[in-house]
């Protein structure tokens, strides 16, 4: 038996997609309502990684947003501000020039979105970010070889870069809409939490299907097993495809219901995205607003 057959037997995936569906449903039906007010909406935008990753991305375009994060405070008056801006490597000296809020700066690296490179071009995409200013980095495991199963590979990948970006916190992306079962998506978060992932993520946003319900449910249930027989808090992040007050809502709930209230904060759980930051904003103000 080698280490990977050792740790999915000392991490057995239970969870059938079935089963997902059904327990993911109730959880919402019974606790969504309770958590959809002004309180958590506001919580909610305070876990937003702003996220700007189009080809079309311009040093002017994240400067922008940079000032608006610097400027929210004096027009959202005790309304939290985002958690951090995530943009892509070459666009990270300008985000930390700009912004003067004390909040991350994430990078996209390591050939995203489809990590189809060289593990000396991703570890070295990684460590330059860093170097530029990036405070956390946003990869995505190398779907193909987790799908054959070499294992190996995808947790040396992680290992090394988590290596190289040092005291940066590094968010390991699953890909979960291409994944597809439960039991891809629990192994590969177990394979990740184990290669040295602070974070786990579900989406890039680059594929048809992104983060849904059931995949924040089967990624928090591996985090609370995770958590449970080591001890170490691995963090959470839904990101592609949550837009509305509501989804965020309902990831939130997922998220209180397994995890509990120690990971309700912006330093355990993530939201990556573009529309949300707008949508909760104007969910907050009672009056529609354009702001990022």
């Amino acid at each position: 038996m080698d280490k990977f057959e050792k740790l999915f037997a000392e991490f057995p995936c239970t969870l059938t997609d079935e089963v997902v569906k059904q327990n993911a449903a109730q959880i919402l039906a019974q606790h969504t309502e309770e958590n959809n007010n002004r309180e958590v909406w506001m919580q909610c935008l305070h876990q937003i990684d702003l996220t700007t990753l189009n080809g079309e991305d311009t040093t002017a375009k994240v400067a922008q947003m940079a000032e608006r994060v610097n400027d929210f405070d004096g027009n959202f008056p005790g309304v939290p501000n985002v958690a951090a801006m995530c943009v892509y490597p070459a666009l990270v000296e300008t985000a930390k020039e700009v912004l003067t809020e004390p909040i991350g700066i994430a990078a996209v690296a390591a050939g995203f979105p489809a990590s189809q490179t060289f593990i000396e071009i991703k570890v070295a995409e990684a460590a330059m970010a860093v170097a530029a200013g990036a405070t956390e980095i946003d990869i995505v495991i190398s779907i193909g070889k987790f799908l054959e199963g070499n294992y190996q590979e995808v947790y040396d990948e992680i290992s090394e870069i988590k290596a190289a970006i040092r005291d940066a916190h590094l968010k390991v992306i699953l890909e979960t809409g291409v994944l597809q079962s439960a039991e891809n998506i629990y192994k590969a978060s177990i394979l990740a939490m184990a290669a040295g992932a602070d974070f786990i993520k579900t989406s890039t946003g680059k594929v048809s299907v992104n983060a849904t319900p059931e995949a924040t449910y089967i990624m928090c249930q591996a985090i609370k097993d995770w958590h449970e027989k080591t001890g170490k808090k691995v963090c959470y992040k839904p990101a592609g495809g949550v837009s509305t007050t509501l989804e965020a809502v309902q990831h939130y709930t997922l998220v209180k219901e397994i995890l509990g209230n120690d990971w309700l904060n912006n330093q355990s759980f993530r939201f990556g995205a573009s529309r949300l930051a707008n949508n909760l904003l104007t969910s907050i103000m009672g009056e529609e607003v354009k702001y990022f």
